[in-house]
């Protein structure tokens, strides 16, 4: 807060850069070019105001005017003492025992809480120009700052793994080439083996672990990151353990072919798509007209469709059906009321498979099928059991769809659709409820509910094959992304989506095996 305020008061009097050293920080703000530039590393990064915060109403310590060019950007800078922020200390303290060889292993907190550095005495730092007097310690004594100084003192005492055993941890600031070597320098192996012995004695002290990624430096982030990180967040007081994240697991492990049986109860290993159509011959009106019931003398309410009145004519402008605009229908499970004429509007408009889904509660009359691609769905037992699912073994579904050209029913009827990331596994759990899912997805694969065309959700890429509604679960031996086990509800939820598109336990009796 101090530092910001210094900036906003400095700002406020129209000065065009300022000087943070005075305050224990080697930045120098430039206000022409909203630039912040590292006196050391001449580095230069972007700064930006906000105007949405409201700053308290205290007195910021503002820097002395100090002599520096015009253009901070365009000369050289003098050289300026380290930063003296809490992370940098710590970083340069670490960097320095590097240096110096300590990769002895970390003693717990209460070990060395009263125990000053070994060998501080003995190889007290060689004072540079403008050192501070020794202490009885041996330790350079700084300059009294208010923010800075508690701020080290404080992450002195709350940072279980601040300082290797057997070097001397003094502040950076009493020598200008003391722990000056950059980040990108610093020793892999050294630094790999602070952050493990960091590691384990946390794990012994009883600290919860914090998961840090990249130890092993499989991912594109340097394993140094990683490190540093946990040094940092230790550095705040937070209880950190660098640990190797949880791997992602697809795939069970390779079961051959003996081992593939057949679920029980359920016929076949496999079944391709199916097309089912209404009945030839039959127009929108017939369709309809075993659903609704007409009504005489209508609310005085909006139709839902259109958006006119029940008692004034339909209001859709589209093809013109062969029914009168002002008759109105109710359908007769749910007893929602609508233009006849809109009913049989929003029938053409979609795939006039003799099903119609009421556009208000969703309740569906007839049949509901999609329009899903051809492929092949295949289903089999393996010896594997799923997280959450130990006492069954576990049900495999594999989804195959080819590319291919859209057909009528397609939204870009005649134009080719891409099929990404096929054969899709899933998986489910062997057991009672499991089983019930299986079948209520071979009825789902016949009425070509499964799949749709349109555009991913994930890529963006339009006209390609995406999920439609109904989830499944791709992830074998993790839950990463949500796609895995263990999750107690699942079974429970798709059940519920199938439910929503019409497939229910009664849907397996009308279904042909």
């Amino acid at each position: 807060m101090e530092v910001g305020i210094t900036i906003q008061h400095a700002y406020e009097k129209q000065h065009p850069w300022i000087d943070l050293t005075s305050i224990g920080f080697s930045y120098v703000i430039d206000f022409s070019t909203m630039g912040q530039i590292n006196r050391q590393t001449q580095r230069q990064r972007r700064v930006r105001r906000r105007l949405d915060l409201i700053y308290p109403m205290v007195t910021g310590t503002l820097p002395k005017a100090q002599s520096w060019p015009a253009s901070p950007a365009s000369a050289a800078s003098p050289a300026a003492p380290p930063c003296s922020c809490p992370q940098c200390v710590l970083v340069m303290s670490i960097k320095a025992a590097v240096a110096d060889g300590g990769t002895g292993p970390l003693q717990p907190p209460a070990a060395r809480k009263n125990m000053p550095p070994p060998g501080a005495v003995k190889l007290p730092p060689q004072p540079g120009p403008g050192a501070k007097p020794l202490d009885s310690t041996g330790t350079v004594r700084g300059p009294v700052k208010t923010v800075p100084s508690q701020a080290i003192r404080r992450q002195a005492s709350s940072t279980p793994a601040g300082v290797i055993a057997g070097s001397p941890a003094s502040p950076p600031g009493t020598n200008g080439k003391t722990g000056r070597v950059a980040l990108a320098t610093l020793n892999r192996t050294n630094l790999q083996r602070l952050a493990i012995a960091q590691s384990r004695v946390l794990i012994a002290s009883g600290v919860p672990t914090v998961p840090v990624k990249n130890l092993n430096g499989s991912s594109p982030v340097n394993p140094a990151l990683a490190g540093i990180t946990g040094i940092l967040m230790s550095a705040a007081g937070l209880p950190v353990c660098l640990t190797r994240p949880p791997k992602l697991v697809l795939h069970p492990p390779p079961v051959s072919k003996s081992e593939i049986k057949s679920i029980p109860g359920v016929s076949n290993t496999s079944r391709k798509t199916t097309r089912k159509q209404a009945k030839k011959g039959k127009t929108p009106e017939e369709v309809l007209k075993k659903y609704l019931q007409k009504v005489r003398h209508p609310p005085d309410e909006d139709c839902t469709i259109c958006m006119e009145r029940l008692t004034a004519p339909s209001g859709y402008k589209g093809l013109q059906p062969t029914v009168k605009p002002d008759l109105v229908g109710k359908l007769s499970r749910c007893g929602h009321i609508y233009h006849i004429y809109c009913l049989v509007a929003m029938y053409n408009n979609g795939n006039k498979d003799g099903s119609l889904q009421c556009p208000t509660c969703k309740t569906i009359y007839g049949v509901k099928t999609g329009t899903q691609p051809p492929g092949k769905m295949e289903y089999h037992l393996i010896p594997h059991s799923l997280p959450g699912h130990p006492d069954c073994k576990t049900i495999r579904i594999i989804y195959s769809i080819p590319p291919g050209i859209q057909g009528p029913e397609h939204p870009n009827p005649g134009k080719s659709f891409s099929a990404r990331g096929f054969p899709r596994h899933c998986y489910l759990p062997d057991s009672e409820k499991g089983r019930k899912v299986l079948k209520l997805l071979l009825v789902a694969w016949d009425r070509r509910l499964i799949f749709a065309i349109g555009t991913s959700s994930t890529t963006g890429e339009s006209d390609t094959v995406v999920w439609n509604e109904v989830h499944h679960k791709t992830e074998f031996g993790s839950n990463l992304t949500g796609h895995g086990y263990p999750d107690a509800n699942y079974l429970d939820n798709v059940l519920a989506e199938l439910a929503a598109q019409g497939i229910s336990e009664d849907s397996t009796a009308q279904e042909k095996d």
